[in-house]
């Protein structure tokens, strides 16, 4: 670093400090220090927002939220893979708005436009949409002046009755409409205490589900809650270990990136490597899907993911 005094010239050296990260895990304290972490955060006594989900026939968990004053209703689907917030506005024409609740900015004495618009696509369509302000609620959080999208085409969204928009929880660098995310507005805003959400997901198809802002309830969970450090921050990315199976490794060796992701029901990976695993649990081939016996389905072995060193077992019935 140089400081101009005067005419003098200071050097002074700089010396690279070890992050905390690695001195912990030099110490072999790493672990302690996020059981540590894991107990303030989900103990304390901290507001939490609890906010009810539907399970939809196993294909999507979602929630209502409401925009505008007086406030509108949409059903959306909370997804950590994305960062926009949008629903389906009255300036889209396309066959897929018509199924689903669309909102009147007219009727909102709080809307504001912008002349911005943008493009996102997803693995099951597509939309355009502009980019807006508004009031926006989660429950008893309200985040004042939010930027979201109004849909002006929707393709791919015909068959999903279910869900009217999308509300991301992903880092706002990979906001397609450039803007921020209402969960980094809610914390900005004060409205959390803690920068933490949290899931629960039931398989119950009416109750039981929902999503946690402002930290995580100690009552949906028993014993310790297991931390993974993401491979950066900028996306729900995590390093996992391996795929298993009968301890056999059957994909991931030498370990694979995998991204956490509530807005999909399914396990997604390489063709390869899931034509592998189909074969190995005797699934077999049918146009564009794989079928397997109901009947086997109770004698399938678990395939066993792990992350962080720990084995997450997923039984034949629940990845059938």
């Amino acid at each position: 670093g140089l400081v101009a005094l005067s005419e003098c010239i200071v050097i002074l050296p700089l010396r690279k400090m070890k992050t905390l990260r690695e001195t912990l895990r030099e110490k072999n304290l790493l672990n302690n220090f996020l059981e540590e972490r894991a107990y303030r955060l989900s103990k304390r006594d901290s507001k939490i927002t609890i906010h009810p989900l539907r399970n939809y026939l196993d294909m999507a968990y979602v929630g209502n939220i409401t925009i505008g004053t007086p406030p509108q209703e949409f059903q959306v689907v909370f997804d950590t893979a994305s960062s926009d917030l949008w629903v389906p506005s009255d300036f889209c024409t396309s066959p897929a708005c018509s199924t689903h609740v669309r909102f009147g900015h007219l009727q909102s004495s709080t809307f504001r436009l912008t002349n911005k618009t943008f493009r996102i696509t997803y693995g099951s369509g597509r939309m355009k949409g502009v980019v807006v302000h508004d009031t926006v609620r989660i429950g008893n959080l309200v985040s004042t002046d939010q930027p979201f999208g109004l849909s002006v085409e929707e393709y791919g969204f015909e068959g999903r009755a279910y869900y009217d928009g999308v509300l991301g929880l992903n880092y706002p660098n990979i906001s397609f409409s450039g803007a921020i995310p209402i969960f980094d507005n809610l914390k900005n805003q004060g409205a959390i205490s803690e920068p933490v959400f949290a899931f629960y997901l039931s398989k119950d198809e009416q109750e039981g589900s929902v999503v946690m802002f402002g930290g995580v309830d100690h009552r949906y969970y028993e014993g310790e809650l297991n931390w993974v450090p993401l491979i950066e921050a900028g996306g729900w990315i995590v390093h996992m270990d391996r795929i298993s199976m009968k301890r056999k490794i059957i994909a991931c060796s030498g370990s694979c990136e995998a991204i956490v992701d509530t807005g999909t029901s399914a396990i997604e990976g390489p063709r390869k490597l899931v034509n592998k695993i189909h074969k190995l649990i005797g699934a077999r081939p049918r146009h564009s899907k794989y079928y397997i016996s109901c009947s086997a389905v109770n004698t399938l072995p678990s395939i066993i993911f792990t992350i962080n060193g720990i084995n997450y077992p997923v039984p034949g019935r629940a990845y059938v």
